[in-house]
């Protein structure tokens, strides 16, 4: 195959195959040789040219495999019908239900150990989806009075670092029902916000994925 005279195109073929190769093989299990053995072509330089390691190339395919989230998110956020709480309690629910979640748990990539992908879960939930997404949803929720709290700010970058990274069973390996365990306390926290938007669906979804994750491990 020739070489890709378009660098989009290039990217987009490189990230394709890294995505297949770590749901088929696993992230751990992938090398960049292998990821070169399968892009018909395409030379080891084609890769360095757009990503230093591997580790960048599963930052730029897990961006990519949650640029749907946005999209529920924008939906979930702009919805007319639903007090503030309604779109929380909906956000958080759609959110963990979304089927991607599958293939990322069974790549099996182990962030805990990579200090840039946890930076770049950090930097994206505090620095875009909290602002742009959880923090105007609570603002309507005070407003609607489903809602009550001086402090939407805090409380939206609290309910996401929980659900974002503390329950994140590939940040710190935890076991189904460890997982289980923090989803109560998450419930307890939020209720006491007066938040009762969590039910045993969502804590039986995470437990689920914390199973996918240490069977592919």
């Amino acid at each position: 195959m020739a070489r890709n005279k378009y660098p989009e195109e290039t990217v987009n073929l490189i990230l394709e195959t890294a995505t297949r190769l770590f749901i088929e093989k696993g992230y751990e299990h992938t090398s960049i040789q292998d990821i070169i053995n399968n892009l018909g072509g395409l030379s080891k330089g084609a890769i360095y040219h757009h990503f230093r390691s591997k580790e960048d190339i599963l930052i730029a395919v897990t961006d990519r495999m949650t640029e749907e989230s946005n999209k529920i998110l924008f939906e979930i956020r702009n919805r007319t019908d639903l007090t503030g709480k309604e779109k929380l309690k909906k956000l958080l629910t759609d959110s963990v239900n979304r089927p991607v979640h599958d293939k990322i748990y069974a790549a099996a990539p182990n962030i805990g150990k990579s200090p840039a992908l946890v930076s770049s879960i950090l930097i994206g939930t505090m620095n875009y989806t909290t602002p742009k997404y959880v923090l105007p949803i609570i603002e309507q929720g005070i407003a609607d009075g489903s809602i009550h709290t001086e402090y939407p700010t805090e409380l939206a970058e609290l309910i996401m670092l929980v659900g974002n990274v503390w329950l994140n069973s590939m940040i710190f390996g935890d076991t189904p029902e460890k997982i289980y365990r923090k989803c109560v306390i998450y419930d307890k926290m939020l209720r006491a916000f007066g938040l009762d938007i969590l039910d045993e669906s969502v804590f039986e979804r995470l437990r689920s994925l914390a199973e996918v994750y240490l069977k592919n491990k």
